[in-house]
């Protein structure tokens, strides 16, 4: 039973797709759009319908060796091969290797009248004939108002379009239609098309607050699951470039590997090591606390390394930032002249926040950097509202781990705010987060700096001040005092406090040492003189005893002397004298 199933599992096969090799495209549609059926092309005037269709078969004809057939119905060759022209596609060369026909069917009002039987016959032969003589497995059809324009019966109409849309089915012609959107209650002008197709595609091009953005919304997909979502995507010299945002998932690895923040100091209140790579690091602060001098620290530390950098700014030209750095004995101009840091500025207000999300994919995907840094993030919202920035940033931080790249924004606080405010209201999202202060004190304000938070690493919860000089950013000691932190010319003040201090209590000590050693001094001498003193009486009572026990032995010798003299008994001598010589041992 368990063969039979697997068996059965394995024999099932997913709808057959092409590529369409527009970027961001194909992942959405989980590999093109439907092989050998009509994919409907629905949009606004200006909204990137023809172009669609032309990039679609020019990937075609160069990258997946499918030959194609453009046949518009309202503009000219020419116009054409210009237009496409300007996005890098050279039509023309195609056309001479047989990889494209180009069909320009020109249709007037007067040519669509309703006398007898009205089909699309002559269509069918002409487009079967443009197919043959290139080989065409893909066919554009722009766009199919112009084809059917006024016909009033839509009996007639309806029943055509089914036909052409059966006919291109039948054929196996993988086929875009494009479909003007003149209502924004239906998806085309008939509100037949998107019935009969096997695939629709809408393009909205929308204008809000004097922004510009593009979106592309999947409507139907049939025999295929796909992203339902709205899209946004760019068109530029490069051709289409669709974001597949709702792809991106919580599945990116994490590596355990440690890179320097290129200050010494802030490495050491992470733990000694720096952050993780791969992270992505807040730097938030008011106007003037240093974001961007942290931020170039860490960008010169990870060139010296010869890691890429990608500097998106938002505030500053390039040579504004060099200069700046250089005041504080960071040179960035040479890393930019070897192609290791390369500058990305324009002001938001350029394009809308799609379009900032689809450049800074286009560029990482050029450039491959290991760091990034966005600089400062909050001016994102001078072309879009709060939630569509956070929206814009957890697509791009989600984006930027999957690629391993560590990634450090700059974010300005809102003044007055409280600790962990933050206007862009993405520290949720970081892994890493550094608050910059200017503290007041004394009359003048000086900078500080904390860790708020570093995932999955000690880190110091102190306030440490920090000066901006002539040798880059110095991380300094705060004192607390009886205010509280004390920075600036209260530091100093407290600092020359406490040298004073300490140079009292070196004194004291060594005088103290000073009259230790006197005393030990006099306590030596007066224990040389009492050993002295003790060894000549010593010598003077040695010498009296020495003298008492020779006196003695002299009169037990005279004595016996006398005894012998007189002729006295001698056995009371010799009993004497051994009991004398018994005592004295």
């Amino acid at each position: 039973m368990a063969q039979k199933k697997k068996a059965s599992q394995t024999s099932f096969k997913t709808l057959p797709k092409a590529a369409t090799g527009i970027q961001g495209l194909d992942e959405i549609t989980g590999g093109g759009l439907p092989r050998g059926r009509p994919t409907l092309v629905s949009g606004g005037a200006g909204s990137g319908k023809t172009l669609f269709g032309l990039e679609f078969l020019v990937r075609g004809a160069t990258q997946y060796s499918e030959p194609g057939v453009f046949m518009s119905f309202e503009e000219s060759i020419p116009d054409l091969t210009k237009n496409a022209a300007s996005l890098g596609f050279d039509l023309e060369r195609l056309v001479a290797d047989k990889k494209l026909f180009l069909d320009h069917v020109s249709i007037t009002r007067t040519e669509i009248e309703e006398t007898g039987e009205y089909d699309l016959d002559g269509l069918f032969i002409r487009i079967a004939d443009a197919v043959q003589r290139v080989g065409a497995r893909r066919v554009i059809l722009d766009t199919i108002e112009a084809l059917f324009g006024d016909l009033p019966n839509p009996g007639i109409l309806r029943a055509e379009i089914r036909r052409l849309f059966g006919w291109l089915k039948q054929k196996g012609l993988t086929t875009v239609i494009t479909a003007e959107r003149d209502r924004p209650d239906r998806l085309t002008r008939h509100g037949i098309e998107e019935f009969v197709s096997d695939c629709v595609i809408l393009l909205d091009h929308r204008i809000r607050e004097e922004i510009s953005t593009r979106r592309l919304r999947i409507v139907k997909y049939r025999g295929s699951t796909h992203g339902t979502n709205e899209y946004p995507f760019l068109i530029d010299d490069q051709g289409i470039s669709v974001l597949p945002i709702s792809s991106l998932g919580l599945d990116h690895a994490a590596p355990a590997v440690r890179i320097s923040s290129g200050i010494a100091r802030l490495d050491g209140m992470l733990g000694g090591k720096g952050f993780y790579r791969g992270s992505s690091i807040l730097v938030s602060g008011g106007s003037g606390t240093g974001k961007t001098s942290v931020a170039a620290h860490f960008v010169d530390a990870a060139c010296r390394r010869g890691e890429r950098c990608l500097f998106f700014a938002f505030e500053e030209s390039p040579r504004q930032i060099v200069r700046n750095m250089r005041s504080i004995g960071i040179d960035l101009d040479p890393w930019v002249r070897k192609g290791l840091l390369l500058f990305q500025a324009a002001r938001p207000t350029y394009g809308g926040i799609e379009q900032h999300l689809l450049v800074t994919h286009r560029c990482i995907a050029s450039f491959h950097p290991s760091v990034v840094v966005v600089d400062p993030v909050t001016n994102l919202l001078m072309v879009s509202t709060l939630n569509e920035v956070r929206s814009m940033l957890t697509r791009l931080v989600d984006f930027l781990k999957t690629e391993g790249i560590t990634a450090i924004f700059t974010s300005l606080t809102a003044a007055g705010g409280a600790l962990e405010a933050s206007e862009a209201d993405v520290s949720s999202l970081m892994d890493s987060w550094l608050l910059l202060e200017s503290i007041e004190v004394g009359g003048e304000r000086n900078r500080a700096l904390l860790v708020l938070k570093s995932r999955g690493m000690e880190h110091s919860n102190q306030i440490r001040e920090f000066l901006l000089t002539d040798d880059g950013l110095r991380l300094l000691d705060v004192y607390l005092g009886p205010e509280g932190v004390l920075t600036g010319s209260a530091r100093v003040s407290q600092e020359v406090r406490e040298k004073a201090a300490g140079t009292a209590r070196l004194q004291e000590q060594g005088s103290r040492r000073r009259e230790l050693e006197r005393k030990r001094r006099i306590f030596e001498a007066r224990m040389a003189m009492l050993r002295a003193e003790f060894e000549a009486e010593a010598e003077i009572i040695q010498q009296t005893i020495s003298e008492s026990e020779s006196l003695g032995e002299e009169m037990v010798q005279d004595r016996g002397r006398m005894v012998r003299s007189r002729k006295a008994d001698t056995s009371a001598y010799k009993k004497e004298g051994r009991a004398k010589a018994a005592r004295k041992r």
